[in-house]
């Protein structure tokens, strides 16, 4: 930009070619300074101006109003009548007047090409018209809609900083005479100067924009990170809780922390509609825990009756507010934060967290739209697994029953035999006339119904998942006897070649009515498995200190979808079966430290126990 030197050489020059030229009169060179003077003052002006302009266009950040500034100091400068600045749009097809100086603010629009500022910014030329009626480029139009007579015209194109048109800056009627080449380069360099202004103020308010939209993406970020990560918070909980009770008191206390609360409550809806308070946590607790309210009942049973949430503050102020129940209950709540539980279509509670103890985010210590949204994600994702853990509780009840209903199957299954065995020998005996024989015959009866208390117990201690053992020290001798009076009544009359071998009849350490439990379970499914007859042997042995069982048959095998978890509870392959008997089996044998396996195939099954014959050194005879 000029610093007002080449505009003092001008005055001077002027001043040159104003002396009167001759011996006219001594009063010629006294007007010739006083005019000499005046262009002085002018161009000083000038000079003044222009550096008002330059320190506005270094010092102003408002683009509005520095174009206001600049417009008003290039009508003063030119000494026009009015002063027009026209930007180039994004598209770069057209102008449009943004700022106007010297009259009414009235917008024009123009086509590149289209007028004196149009036909400028399509060339990039300057255009100098003392009589703009004359050209043909100028349009009249806007004269006759406002007004306004345009005489002489003064338009130059406003190129940036790296030579890309920002827009046209246009003066109109020059005060005396018509614009000179001294004001276009004026202007010409008022318009660069402007045009990188309006640069640099697109680039400022183009970084302070992504500056802004930063910070909303991070302020969006935070609050879906807290989102999240208070989802995840309640969802562990969730994964830890024991029951419903210790579920909702872990989702309670979670929400509090991440809301910030100091107080809250969970409230159920029963089946008759009324509220029940499942978890209370804060100075209520003890008075609110299992409280019972009306349907609709305070600013919590408002928001479940109608479905919405709530953030109130002052609640004593509410109608709505239950003050009886604060009152009884000790509190007064200065903020509240409400959300309904729902469950598909259904409402079945909700959650209300009390009085922040957290300095809130926008610094007025109140909970806000935000606070809202995260307790009614916390809301949703609290009767989701509510609604899971009550189908698991109702499920479990479910499966509890059946197993029951099974284990009470597979036991009165396993009773027929002794009850067949018991009502065998009673028959025996009533026809026997014998006093020593009808003796043996009470002996056995007597031995059955001790197996059935033992079955009885064995299945109670399944369920309960004792593990207690009467360890003793067994004749194996007398055992296996044993083995062969019971086992041989239950095979009796089924077509069965049944023996058992004892290959060792020395001493070993066992709770003996377990294992003949374990007996009496391993035949019976060989039995069941041969129900036309069959060979099934029962033998015992002794491998270092270890006794080796074995119960084999020659039935038909067991399947191989069967075989992959026989030991399994409810496992069973055939008919009628309850899978319960193996089960059983396993467990008494695990007991005793021992392990079993089964061995099948089309010819027959083997079971395999192996046991230490030895006693614990814990243990006593």
């Amino acid at each position: 930009m000029s610093d007002g030197t080449g505009l003092a050489t001008s005055v001077a020059e002027r001043g040159r070619e104003a002396e009167p030229v001759g011996e006219a009169g001594e009063a010629a060179p006294s007007q010739a300074m006083r005019t000499l003077e005046e262009s002085l003052r002018r161009e000083q002006k000038k000079v003044a101006l222009v550096q008002e302009v330059s320190r506005a266009l270094t010092e102003s950040t408002d683009l509005d109003s520095l174009l206001a500034l600049i417009m008003a100091k290039v009508r003063e400068l030119m000494e026009a009548e009015r002063a027009t600045l026209y930007l180039l749009t994004d598209s770069g097809r057209s102008l449009w007047s943004k700022v106007v100086q010297g009259g009414e603010r009235v917008e024009i629009r123009l086509e590149v090409g289209e007028g004196i500022a149009g036909w400028v910014a399509e060339t990039r030329e300057i255009v100098n018209i003392p009589d703009a009626y004359a050209d043909q480029r100028f349009q009249p139009s806007v004269d006759l809609k406002s007004g306004f007579r345009t005489r002489s015209i003064l338009c130059v194109p406003m190129l940036g900083a790296q030579g890309p048109l920002v827009g046209v800056v246009q003066v109109l009627n020059k005060s005396e005479g018509v614009f000179t080449h001294a004001d276009e380069e004026l202007l010409l360099a008022l318009g660069a100067q402007a045009a990188i202004a309006i640069e640099n103020a697109r680039l400022y308010h183009s970084i302070v924009e992504q500056n802004q939209e930063l910070s909303r993406a991070r302020r969006d970020l935070d609050r879906r990170n807290r989102e999240l990560n208070a989802l995840y918070e309640v969802e562990k909980e969730s994964a830890q809780a024991l029951d419903l009770d210790d579920l909702l008191s872990r989702i309670l206390a979670q929400a509090i922390t991440v809301l910030g609360g100091g107080a809250g409550s969970i409230a159920l809806v029963e089946p008759d509609g009324a509220l029940r308070f499942r978890t209370v946590q804060g100075p209520a607790a003890p008075k609110l825990i299992e409280r019972t309210l009306p349907h609709g009942t305070g600013l919590l049973g408002w928001s479940i009756a109608h479905r919405t949430p709530l953030v109130i503050d002052d609640p004593t102020n509410d109608p709505r507010h239950a003050a009886e129940v604060a009152k009884e209950a000790g509190v007064r709540p200065q903020h509240l934060l409400i959300a309904p539980l729902v469950e598909g279509d259904q409402v079945i509670g909700g959650i209300e967290i009390i009085d922040q103890r957290r300095a809130a985010r926008d610094g007025d210590g109140k909970w806000n739209d935000e606070d809202l949204k995260l307790l009614v994600l916390i809301a949703a994702q609290t009767a989701n697994a509510i609604g899971l853990a009550q189908r698991r509780s109702e499920a479990g009840n479910r499966d509890r029953l059946a197993s029951i209903g099974r284990m009470l199957a597979g036991l009165l299954h396993d009773l027929k035999t002794p009850m067949t065995i018991i009502s065998g020998y009673a028959q025996l005996m009533a026809s026997s006339d014998e006093a020593e024989q009808r003796e043996k015959y009470v002996d056995q009866i007597q031995r059955q119904f001790d197996l059935l208390a033992g079955m009885t117990r064995e299945v109670v201690a399944f369920a309960r998942g004792d593990t207690d053992l009467v360890t003793r020290k067994v004749y194996v001798n007398k055992f296996t006897e044993e083995l062969t009076t019971q086992l041989g009544a239950a095979v009796a009359g089924r077509g069965i070649d049944f023996a058992v071998e004892a290959h060792y009849d020395g001493i070993a350490y066992f709770d003996e009515q377990k294992f003949m439990r374990v007996f009496h379970n391993l035949t019976s499914n060989a039995v069941e498995a041969m129900p036309t007859g069959g060979k099934l042997r029962v033998t015992v042995d002794k491998e270092g200190n270890e006794l080796v069982w074995s119960v084999k048959d020659t039935g038909p095998g067991i399947p191989a979808a069967v075989h992959a978890r026989l030991f399994e509870l409810f496992a069973t392959g055939r008919k009628g079966g309850t899978g319960l008997g193996l089960a059983i089996v396993k467990r008494i044998v695990e007991d005793h430290r021992g392990t079993i396996r089964c061995d099948t195939g089309p010819t027959g099954t083997t079971f395999v126990i192996r046991m230490p014959s030895q006693r614990p050194s814990t243990e006593a005879d």
